[in-house]
């Protein structure tokens, strides 16, 4: 037989018995500390003896950390698959990707009957259970829009919502001994789990033949199938039978299953805590050193992929050669994990590769690999929100940051911070707000620290202390070339410069240094207003931001006009002050520009208006159509083309948000992000291409530039606008230093060589 070259991994089975509260777990706790793999329990919901199997992994996962756990095996004719399907999600997303799923087809029926299920022959049980993994992939297959529909003779489900994907693909193990079911392992399992007290001499050689047999027939390769084995002895001082020995015994007994038979993951049946202990220490180290010795390597590797997620790969991507340090950070578009990485906010995509990288030395080697695809386009990805829609693609490669998300307080004194790019703006805000600090930093706490804090960042406190970038005091970043480098004033200013505002042209920041602010409790306002003469009321809501103090910063929001209904506009403002006379004197002004149809005015931490995020993957659809600009005044011919454009139904979102203030008081070629003399940031979104774009040249003429963040067009015109021409060339010519073979070329490329 052969050897799979799988990587060998150990585990536990331990009895699921009630009689000593908490004793199943303190040994499962046990294993972790003891270096274990995982950790098992026997189902069997017809014994009182026992707890009950999957309440219990649920309590094991959340009293552990690394851990995985799984049932050994899973009584499936007690179970419906598609609320086990659901439950195993579940339990793998709550626990961070740490339950594996052993099925059974039945046994003890006499048992099962009793508990009201319908009593199955054993090979009805082998095709009830191949119904059942069908229904239970298809829950997890949340990608796929279409209802799940399935009419077997063991199990219907008729329309069943998809979802959730679990953290990982979770590996369907089964546990046979009869040739039926061997074959059902090989047409549609991930792993064989057997038990030495069951099997017969030359009975697991023979299932593992019928398998790899079964499983070249259905067109798979047999290296996807693990193969796992549960063993039971005795430690003894001498040896006196198979597994009745001192721990070398055991290595020798084991290792020709290892070798010959293939078998990869050894899963010890005992709640011995001194067996168990001695397992750990004397026997799974021996046997991983003696398989790596006669293999002539490291040990192995991980289990081929499936034959369904090799199917679903792009093509022009060496899969094959993803390097091993990325292994586990790889997600193609057939694995569990996909369809929460490939998209953003609004947009929809389908890249051929995402690596989930997680320190600086993985986001080395994940460029290295994108720049032996030269002609695939390349994403970079912190939070996911990415209006602009450069974070994903289409059969291209995406590197995702989102495990970069430490926030650290380097230094309280000087309110010096430390935070990954893949945090989240409102995971900073609470990290921040015990200190009495707080950030600029956008407008929704879902959005990524990486792709704001190198464009420009527009907040809630603009006008009072600046942009987002305006507080960088110092970033890390991975270059095109691989190296690591520190910029600040001091250190490659040059760089230092480009990153505030053009920094997805020059590398991957792994690590940002921001001062912070003194920020209590502010006020939060929304109020709604009858905005029907649309330019009257942009010309007085910006004429009460203007004049307004600096610590007053607001944002409107109109939607398209409705037949038969007024134009509504949103008013959000953030007032840096927990005093109530301060907050009323700076929104009453605002009271008397138009019909107030709503308002709530709350005093809240600054956290708690960041807390706007929707839990969960990302999961845009479509391509969004967005434009921005910078203007200075909302000019009346300004607001005049502006409520046009708003009548014509051409944009169904219109924001403009204030900027001005401390935004203004940077002198502009400080940083990359130049255009600092406009007092508002205007966007819109259009669901028809053609009709927003009409409308927005109208609008041109008006603006001095624009925020990329929002800015969904290609042009490379685009580029000349968002920079003046001074700046623009400077980008250039540090574009051609650092980043020389554009490898950073799919998120507004300075050289206007959008692909």
């Amino acid at each position: 037989m052969p050897d799979y070259l799988h990587s060998l991994s150990f585990g536990t089975s331990i009895t699921p018995a009630n009689a000593k509260p908490g004793g199943a777990p303190a040994l499962a706790r046990f294993s972790e500390q003891l270096g274990y793999n995982l950790v098992t329990f026997q189902d069997h919901p017809y014994q009182p003896a026992f707890h009950d199997t999957w309440t219990l992994l649920t309590w094991v996962a959340a009293v552990t950390e690394r851990i995985h756990v799984a049932p050994n095996v899973l009584s499936i004719p007690m179970r419906p698959p598609a609320v086990t399907a659901r439950a195993a999600a579940s339990l793998d997303l709550l626990s961070g990707g740490r339950f594996d799923l052993a099925l059974g087809a039945g046994a003890f029926w006499d048992a099962i009957e009793a508990m009201g299920v319908r009593r199955l022959t054993p090979g009805q049980a082998v095709d009830a259970l191949g119904e059942a993994i069908d229904v239970m992939r298809g829950i997890w297959a949340a990608g796929e829009r279409a209802p799940l529909r399935l009419s077997g003779t063991y199990h219907h489900v008729n329309g069943a919502k998809r979802g959730p994907a679990p953290a990982h693909d979770i590996p369907v193990w089964i546990g046979a001994y009869k040739p039926k079911m061997q074959r059902l392992i090989g047409r549609k399992g991930d792993g064989w789990l057997p038990s030495t007290s069951y099997l017969k001499p030359g009975e697991l050689r023979t299932g593992m033949r019928i398998i790899d047999e079964a499983a070249v027939e259905a067109g798979r390769d047999p290296r996807e199938i693990r193969r796992l084995l549960n063993v039971s002895g005795t430690f003894a001082r001498d040896g006196r039978g198979f597994l009745d020995g001192p721990g070398t015994q055991w290595v020798e007994d084991l290792l020709p299953y290892a070798l010959e038979d293939g078998v990869s993951t050894f899963i010890l049946a005992s709640d011995d805590p001194a067996s168990l202990q001695r397992f750990a220490e004397e026997v799974a180290p021996a046997l991983r050193e003696a398989v790596a010795r006669e293999r002539g390597g490291d040990g192995g590797g991980p289990t081929l992929r499936s034959t369904a997620v090799r199917a679903a790969r792009r093509p022009g991507i060496a899969y094959d050669d993803v390097p091993a340090t990325l292994a586990s950070a790889a997600v193609e578009p057939g694995d569990a994990r996909y369809s929460r990485v490939k998209s953003t906010y609004i947009r929809g995509g389908s890249p051929g590769l995402v690596l989930q990288v997680r320190d600086a030395a993985e986001v080395a080697d994940a460029l290295a690999f994108a720049r032996e695809h030269p002609a695939l386009p390349l994403g970079v990805r912190s939070g996911g929100h990415g209006i602009s829609g450069r974070s994903t693609n289409d059969g291209g490669i995406v590197i995702d940051v989102s495990a970069l998300n430490t926030i650290e307080v380097m230094d309280k004194r000087t309110r010096r911070v430390r935070i990954g790019p893949g945090a989240r703006w409102a995971d900073v805000a609470q990290a921040l707000a015990p200190h009495g600090w707080a950030l600029s930093s956008g407008d929704y706490g879902g959005v990524g620290v990486g792709g704001l804090a190198t464009a420009g960042g527009v907040g809630w406190l603009a006008r009072e202390h600046g942009l987002t970038i305006d507080h960088l005091r110092a970033a890390d970043i991975v270059l095109a070339d691989g190296r690591t480098v520190h910029a600040s004033a001091e250190e490659n200013p040059d760089l230092f410069w480009a990153v505030r505002g053009a920094g997805a042209n020059f590398g991957i920041v792994v690590s940002f240094e921001f001062e912070v602010d003194v920020v209590g409790d502010v006020a939060w306002a929304q109020l709604v207003f009858d905005a029907s003469d649309t330019a009257q009321f942009l010309k007085s809501w910006s004429a009460v931001v203007e004049a307004a103090p600096r610590d007053l910063t607001s944002n409107l929001v109109l939607g398209g006009r409705r037949r038969g209904r007024p134009v509504y506009a949103q008013v959000l403002a953030v007032v840096d002050s927990d005093d109530p006379d301060t907050v009323l004197d700076r929104l009453k002004p605002f009271a008397g520009i138009a019909p107030l149809l709503d308002q709530s005015i709350q005093i809240v931490p600054y956290a708690a208006v960041m807390a706007n995020v929707r839990d969960g993957g990302h999961d845009g659809q479509g391509e969004p159509h967005a434009h921005s600009g910078l203007v200075e005044h909302i000019t009346p011919e300004f607001a005049a083309e502006a409520a046009e454009l708003i009548d014509t139904g051409a944009a169904y979102f219109f924001q403009i948000r204030s900027v001005g203030g401390a935004v203004s008081d940077v002198p502009p070629d400080a940083t990359a992000y130049a255009n600092r003399s406009a007092n508002f940031s205007v966007v819109a979104f259009g669901t028809n291409a053609s009709g927003l774009d009409q409308r927005w040249e109208r609008l041109r003429r008006h603006f001095a530039g624009m925020y990329l963040s929002f800015e969904t067009g290609l042009d490379p015109e685009r580029i000349d606008i968002a920079f003046p021409g001074d700046t623009l060339t400077r980008l250039r010519a540090l574009k051609e230093r650092y980043d020389p073979e554009n490898v950073f070329r799919d998120n507004f490329n300075v050289l206007g060589a959008t692909p």
